[in-house]
C-alpha cells in the first residue's frame, strides 16, 4: 500500500464520518419504511442527509425543494463540512435571492447513492457492518426521487410550492412532476434533459473506466482495505469538468498562459495554466467524493430516460399535470444543448402544460447555471415570484 500522509487520512475519516453519520439534519427509516428500488432490490434500513433554510409556513405551502446535480449535496446555501467551502448555489438560494429563504421553506436532500449522508456505497451495511461498496443495489433517479418522497412525508410536507435545479437536478425535477404531479405547483428545469444522450453516457463511461483501472480501486473494496483511487477519481473528474465548460470560456480565463513560467519546460508537467487548473480541480475533487459513489450516480443518469415509462412518448409522462414550468436552457451549454430542453418545452405543449422556455445567451458553458448569470435570475426570480402568487404565497 502506498505511503499516505496525515492529512490525507484526516480526509478520508471526515468523508467517511459525513457518510455514515452526517453533520446535517437526517432521517432514519426501518423496514416500515422500506425502500422499493427500480431494481427489484429493497433497503430496509436507510437514511436520507438534508439542510433546511427559511421557515415553513403555518399551513405547509411555501417549502421549496432543492434538486443537486452530480457532483452536489445537500449543503446548497451552508458551509461543507468536508471542504469548509461556501454553499455551492448560494447565486440562487439565500436571502432575497431568487429562491428567497426569508420568503420559502428550502429543503435540499443528498441523493441515494451519494456520499454525504444518505445510504449509498460508502454507507455501512447494517447486515455486515462493512461499507457496502459495490453490494449496494443499482439506484435511478425515479428511486432518488422516490426517496425525497420520504423525506417529504416525514416532515409533513404534502406538498411543494416548487421544485428547483439544473442537470442532473433537472432531472429530478422532471422526474418529481411525472412521478407526483400533485405534489409538484411548479417546476423550474434548468439545463437538463428528460434522456442521457449516447455522448454523455459515452462521457460518463471514460470516467468510471478510469476509477475501475486505479489499482487502488480494488474491485470496489477500497474503504475495506484502507485505500482510495484518488488518481483515477481525479482524472474522471478533469474529464467531466472539461465538459461543464466552453471553449469560450477556457480561452477567456485561460487561454494559452503558461502556469508561473516564462518558457516551456519541455517535460510533462503542467506547463499550461489550464493544465493546473485540471489537476487542481481533480485533486480536491478527491477530498469529498467517494469514488464508487461516483460510479453509481453516473450510472443513475445514464439510466434516465422518462419517455421510455410512457410508451417512448414523453407527453404521456406530464399528461394531465397542472404544474406550470419554467425550463431554461444555455446558449453555450454543449453537454446538454437548448435542443435537449426543447424537446421537454415541445412535450409539456403537447401535454397542455403551463411552460415558459428560454434560452439564456452565455459562454460560461453547462455550468452557467451554477454562476453568476443575471438573466437566469432575472427569469427563475420572474417565475417564481408569479407562481408564488398564484399560489397565494
Amino acid at each position: 500500500m502506498p505511503n499516505r500522509t496525515i492529512q490525507e487520512d484526516q480526509a478520508l475519516a471526515d468523508a467517511l464520518t459525513e457518510a455514515n453519520r452526517p453533520s446535517s439534519l437526517l432521517v432514519q427509516f426501518g423496514p416500515e419504511r422500506a425502500l422499493q428500488l427500480d431494481s427489484g432490490a429493497m433497503l430496509e434500513h436507510w437514511q436520507i442527509a438534508y439542510q433546511t433554510y427559511g421557515q415553513l409556513n403555518a399551513d405547509r405551502s411555501n417549502a421549496v425543494l432543492i434538486c443537486h446535480a452530480l457532483t452536489g449535496d445537500q449543503h446548497v446555501a451552508s458551509r461543507n463540512p468536508i471542504t469548509g467551502k461556501g454553499g455551492w448555489w448560494t447565486a440562487m438560494v439565500g436571502p432575497g435571492k431568487p429562491v428567497d429563504t426569508d420568503r420559502f421553506f428550502v429543503i435540499c436532500a443528498n441523493v441515494l447513492g451519494g456520499c454525504m449522508g444518505t445510504t449509498g456505497p460508502a454507507s455501512t451495511n447494517p447486515e455486515t457492518g462493512k461499507p457496502w461498496g459495490l453490494s449496494f443495489p443499482m439506484v435511478t433517479i425515479r428511486d432518488m426521487v422516490r426517496a425525497q418522497a420520504h423525506l417529504l412525508d416525514s416532515l409533513g410536507i404534502d406538498s411543494l410550492f416548487s421544485v428547483v435545479g439544473g442537470s442532473m437536478g433537472g432531472m429530478q425535477v422532471l422526474q418529481w412532476a411525472a412521478s407526483y404531479p400533485q405534489r409538484v405547483f411548479s417546476a423550474v428545469p434548468l439545463a437538463t434533459a428528460a434522456k442521457h444522450s449516447a455522448q454523455n453516457i459515452a462521457f460518463h463511461e471514460v470516467g468510471r473506466q478510469a476509477v475501475m483501472a486505479d489499482p487502488d480501486w480494488r474491485g470496489g473494496r477500497y474503504l475495506d482495505e484502507n485505500t482510495r483511487p484518488a488518481k483515477g477519481l481525479s482524472v474522471a473528474r478533469m474529464g467531466a469538468h472539461i465538459t461543464y465548460l466552453s471553449e469560450p470560456a477556457l480561452h477567456r480565463k485561460f487561454g494559452r498562459r503558461l502556469q508561473e513560467r516564462s518558457a516551456p519546460t519541455f517535460t510533462f508537467d503542467a506547463d499550461f495554466q489550464v493544465e493546473s487548473y485540471l489537476r487542481h480541480q481533480g485533486v480536491s475533487f478527491v477530498e469529498r467524493f467517494d469514488a464508487n459513489s461516483y460510479l453509481y450516480v453516473t450510472r443513475a443518469m445514464d439510466y434516465f430516460d422518462l419517455a421510455a415509462d410512457h410508451d417512448g412518448v414523453l407527453a404521456k409522462a406530464f399528461a394531465g399535470t397542472k404544474t406550470r414550468f419554467c425550463v431554461a436552457s444555455f446558449t453555450s451549454d454543449w453537454l446538454f444543448p437548448t435542443s435537449d430542453s426543447r424537446a421537454i418545452v415541445h412535450a409539456l405543449n403537447a401535454a397542455g402544460a403551463s411552460v415558459s422556455f428560454v434560452e439564456l445567451e452565455s459562454d460560461k458553458g453547462h455550468d452557467a447555471f451554477l454562476l453568476e448569470e443575471p438573466n437566469l435570475f432575472a427569469t427563475t426570480r420572474g417565475f417564481i415570484g408569479a407562481a408564488a402568487r398564484a399560489r397565494g404565497l
